[in-house]
């Protein structure tokens, strides 16, 4: 997947150049058995990366499932958004330019394979609510691999309490021609279990519970799927 490296490459440019003021890295292990569209149970391992820079900010997640039936995919999404200016005496803290590239290769049971890119371009914002650790919300325009463009609308966050963390995104999609608009909720409730273990590092259990609604802009086709989750922050 040259294309995968080539954004990487670009990534790490990115994060390179600029002074990295924090970063986290983890791994995250789910299981899962109401999947849609494909095999309905799955395993699912991920490694995500997040850093605040002189720049901006920056996410990333990497992650490979495996179907029962035999099912291999590798799905990813790279996403540096890059600081216009900041905003005093307002609700929102900053202005970014918003990018997004997703992209995917799938190896079927089969013996045949699909892959894509789609890019997103937009703008986004911050927000420091009380008790959040991170609100974030971006509006983009989709340039997808193997369609018409449309567009989407994301909101993450991030509420800890405790040892627990409740955190999560909604990714609203608009309509293209063949597909329906789609709303992806899908959020994690976990508990630190590091001080009971003695550990430096943050390590979770909980439990990801995926709301999505005409999944893939596929009518009809709703998911409610509940993961078992373990994820540790290195």
């Amino acid at each position: 997947m040259r294309f995968v490296f080539s954004i990487l490459v670009l990534f790490g440019g990115f994060n390179l150049h600029a002074k990295m003021l924090w970063s986290d890295a983890s791994f995250t292990y789910l299981n899962g058995s109401n999947y849609q569209v494909g095999d309905n149970k799955r395993e699912v391992y991920t490694f995500e990366h997040a850093a605040k820079t002189t720049w901006g900010d920056s996410f990333l997640f990497i992650e490979q499932l495996q179907s029962n039936n035999g099912d291999k995919q590798i799905y990813g999404e790279i996403s540096p958004r890059f600081e216009l200016l900041q905003l005093e005496n307002s609700i929102a803290k900053s202005l970014f330019v918003a990018t997004t590239v997703e992209f995917s290769q799938q190896h079927l049971h089969d013996g045949s394979s699909r892959e894509f890119a789609h890019y997103l371009l937009g703008l986004g914002t911050k927000f420091t609510p009380e008790y959040f650790s991170f609100v974030n919300l971006n509006l983009y325009k989709r340039f997808n691999d193997s369609g018409d463009s449309n567009y989407q609308l994301t909101l993450a966050w991030a509420l800890p309490f405790d040892n627990w963390l409740y955190d999560g995104f909604i990714d609203y999609a608009s309509a293209v021609s063949g597909k329906s608009p789609t709303m992806n909720f899908t959020s994690q409730l976990k508990y630190n279990l590091a001080s009971l273990l003695s550990l430096d590092t943050k390590v979770f259990v909980g439990v990801e519970y995926v709301f999505w609604n005409d999944k893939f802009g596929i009518d009809g086709v709703n998911e409610r799927n509940a993961n078992l989750l373990v994820k540790v922050h290195f």
